[in-house]
């Protein structure tokens, strides 16, 4: 069976939102092996919604649509539909009595407009919306489907996992299952990955695939297989997973959904171990990935976000000696960086960023993209030097990805790239200020 998926909204066509509902419907779409051949986005206009329509229903065997079936006057999806299949709008006396106990629960009356959300195509079959007002529709015309769902994300999904799947599914029993895993990996691009699978590619049965997504520091590998055979497809990923493991090695770091975040903290839980961050360029976006995920303030004891030299200093104790021989973006302030706020914040580990982000602000020695990255343990300090590009906003997120992915290799003990000799010529007092009760930094910046 083939697919397309036509979302309605003005607010989609002028960039104002993101159509993640498109994203979330080929992926369940795909799961159950029906095959989606498009992705159309309309405005919210007769025109356009019947033009959709056409195109779609000239393609496919099913099209999901989303959005236009709010109250207000622009919402008129309802309407459309009615006119496309040849019937007209009437009250759904089940959905305006839903609709009237649901505000009675808050204490308001359902006025005329929500009566008017009620109204619905003749010939459409009503599924019901338990996590809000609007209706989804199931409509039929020479053996095609068409079903109108509302544009919010969590409704959508709603339908979808508790009305649509289960009659697609019954429509869709002779067709090849598609199953598929995600490998997360971190370390290398998209062409070395591939280099080191070429081996394995080409060993692949012809039921199974290899697909790369590149993004900013990462690759992730969907590796697909289809078939009939619930098992044989289960049996064929794992034996392929595997492989690809095997290759890659660290590169590995996840699985689905996971981010460099939600495993390092699952690491660090198992350990029962913390981690602090000192960020210079990246601003706090390290502790921000970090406590995006439920239970981060088992490992994460927080962060500082040391911008100026001043703060360097007083709140990392970055000696004034080394910041003055080899400034805030060098190998000895990084150091000092980690293993301050390791200190300071009495954490296992310490993470630290300091670089010229950009756009300006390079110079011949240490041109924009020049970044400094450190990773400071009980044992040891580890470095890393990135160059990376002028834009600003790439260089924070790279450098964020990057700075998690050396914790990630530090906290599995795995090699990880040398660190360069600092330079020897201004050896580094430590402030008389700094509090004796501290332990001292295993490596002293020089």
């Amino acid at each position: 069976m083939q697919a397309t998926i036509l979302t309605i909204g003005d607010e989609i066509l002028i960039g104002q939102v993101v159509d993640t509902n498109a994203t979330y419907l080929a992926a369940a779409l795909s799961e159950e092996g029906i095959t989606v051949i498009e992705h159309v986005s309309v405005a919210d206009s007769r025109q356009g919604i019947m033009a959709g329509l056409d195109r779609a229903l000239q393609q496919s065997d099913i099209v999901l649509m989303t959005g236009g079936l709010g109250p207000t006057k622009d919402d008129i999806t309802k309407q459309v539909l009615a006119d496309y299949f040849g019937g007209e709008l009437r009250l759904h006396n089940p959905t305006w009595k839903r609709l009237v106990k649901i505000y009675g629960r808050y204490g308001r009356e359902a006025n005329e407009t929500h009566r008017h959300q009620c109204r619905l195509p003749t010939g459409a079959k009503v599924l019901v919306n338990e996590r809000g007002t609007a209706p989804g529709l199931w409509l039929e015309k020479d053996d095609r489907v068409v079903v109108s769902m509302p544009g919010v994300p969590y409704e959508m999904m709603y339908l979808m996992e508790n009305e649509v799947m289960r009659r697609l599914r019954k429509r869709n029993l002779d067709a090849d299952l598609l199953r598929s895993v995600t490998i997360l990996t971190a370390g290398e691009g998209e062409s070395t990955i591939a280099e080191r699978l070429e081996e394995i590619e080409n060993r692949l049965p012809e039921n199974m695939s290899l697909a790369y997504l590149p993004n900013l520091g990462t690759v992730r590998l969907r590796l697909s297989a289809r078939g009939n055979v619930e098992a044989l497809l289960q049996s064929q990923l794992d034996e392929y997973r595997n492989h690809i493991e095997g290759a890659l090695g660290d590169l590995v770091y996840g699985y689905g959904k996971d981010d460099l975040a939600s495993v390092i903290g699952r690491i660090l839980q198992e350990a029962s171990k913390t981690v602090a961050t000192a960020e210079s360029c990246t601003g706090g976006s390290i502790g921000k990935m970090i406590t995006a995920h439920p239970d981060s303030s088992k490992h994460f004891i927080g962060g500082i976000i040391a911008y100026s030299n001043d703060v360097k200093e007083s709140q990392l104790g970055v000696p004034a000696a080394t910041l003055e021989a080899h400034g805030a973006v060098s190998e000895p302030t990084i150091i000092a960086m980690a293993e301050g706020v390791r200190d300071r914040l009495r954490a296992d580990y310490g993470i630290a960023t300091s670089g010229i982000a950009g756009p300006g602000g390079g110079t011949p020695e240490k041109p924009v993209g020049t970044i400094w990255i450190a990773v400071a343990t009980p044992e040891r300090t580890v470095t890393k030097l990135l160059h990376s590009g002028k834009d600003r906003e790439r260089n924070i997120e790279y450098t964020t990805l990057q700075a998690l992915n050396l914790l990630r290799l530090v906290l599995l003990d795995k090699p990880t790239p040398p660190r360069k000799p600092a330079p020897k010529k201004a050896a580094a007092k430590k402030p008389a200020r700094r509090k004796p009760a501290l332990r001292k930094p295993k490596r002293p910046a020089k």
